[in-house]
């Protein structure tokens, strides 16, 4: 591990001029994701701030009906919310399919969207990696590619040393939901306070696949607004994996919907593994929305979204099995929330 200074401030405005005047500071929460890459030599900061007392462990009703939850609430502590569990089930529920007990009981909310890739030649210095390395190539492409991006990837892509290339997924359960429910990012950093939707916090690969988000250094993130959501509203989360537990998402489904007289009046889609940020199926929602709550829409509504869909190929076989999978996990969700229909 490369050795790094390390700085506890007494506030969360010293935290953020201290990352804001050192290029390559880093922010430390729980740490469940930094610690890994500290070891694996994927980060190398030269300044690591310790945050994970400065912002609140509050979660908090806000005048409209809504929730605050504050960056430094756990995974743990906010999937058990008695707030979120009767009024977010789709988070609560996609809270408690990531990572371990020990793992979510360190995890913060203000942590968890920030994760990087797991991408398995983003973790393997000794590979080449645009997201590690701009312009050092991309090694999933034709190599193992059984987790990586569907959606959001170019029609024809580029080469595999094209410096923009990058196929990875983002792996947070936690951050699909918070897409789906439209969540709104309090953000505090060197030009101020700012708040940003949570549906524009992560960002494709452009011509910068090192950019996860669209945060600017020394900005850090200090609560997460949940917005009220209409009455008659019911939500789940769906992920399917390799093994039952402690396993990234291969697809995953949150779902919002409410059902009107036999019609999809309310719905919000958001999709996990399939893309390089939360990918939020805004296709799907306009195909449904105002149509007949059957399984027949649910299908059409996905093959909609999935019509730019670009499957991998890969010494693994490829990813094309993500299709189907996908099909039949959102079909699945929209039909057991709607058993009236």
């Amino acid at each position: 591990m490369k050795p790094f200074a390390y700085a506890r401030p007494g506030s969360v405005a010293e935290a953020v001029r201290d990352v804001t005047a050192e290029p390559n500071a880093v922010f430390l929460a729980g740490g469940t994701n930094l610690v890994d890459h500290l070891k694996l030599g994927v980060a190398r900061p030269e300044l690591v701030v310790d945050v994970r007392t400065l912002t609140s462990r509050e979660v908090s009703d806000l005048p409209d009906g809504g929730i605050r939850v504050g960056a430094s609430v756990t995974n743990s502590e906010l999937a058990a919310d008695r707030r979120v569990r009767e009024r977010y089930p789709v988070l609560a529920q996609a809270l408690l399919s990531g990572a371990t007990g020990q793992l979510r009981n360190v995890a913060t909310t203000g942590g968890n969207p920030l994760q990087r890739t797991r991408c398995v030649y983003f973790q393997d210095v000794t590979t080449a990696c645009n997201k590690r390395e701009p312009g050092s190539g991309c090694s999933a492409v034709g190599g193992y590619t059984r987790y990586h991006a569907v959606l959001g990837v170019p029609a024809a892509l580029p080469d595999a040393t094209a410096p923009e290339t990058c196929t990875a997924t983002h792996p947070s359960d936690m951050a699909v939901a918070l897409a789906a429910l439209d969540a709104q990012v309090q953000v505090l950093g060197p030009a101020g306070a700012r708040t940003v939707p949570f549906v524009d916090l992560h960002r494709l690969p452009g011509d910068d696949p090192s950019r996860d988000t669209v945060l600017e250094h020394g900005e850090l993130i200090t609560a997460i607004d949940l917005p009220p959501l209409p009455a008659g509203v019911r939500s789940a989360y769906r992920k399917v994996r390799d093994r039952a537990s402690y396993a990234f998402a291969l697809v995953s489904v949150a779902a919002v919907v409410a059902v009107e007289d036999g019609q999809v009046a309310d719905v919000r889609i958001a999709l996990g593994g399939v893309a390089h940020k939360p990918w939020r199926a805004t296709r799907a929602e306009q195909a449904l929305s105002g149509r007949p709550a059957t399984v027949d829409s649910y299908r059409a509504a996905v093959a909609a979204e999935l019509a730019g869909a670009q499957p991998q190929p890969g010494i693994d076989g490829g990813n094309g099995f993500k299709i189907p999978l996908l099909t039949r996990a959102l079909v699945a969700t929209l039909r057991d929330l709607t058993p009236e229909a």
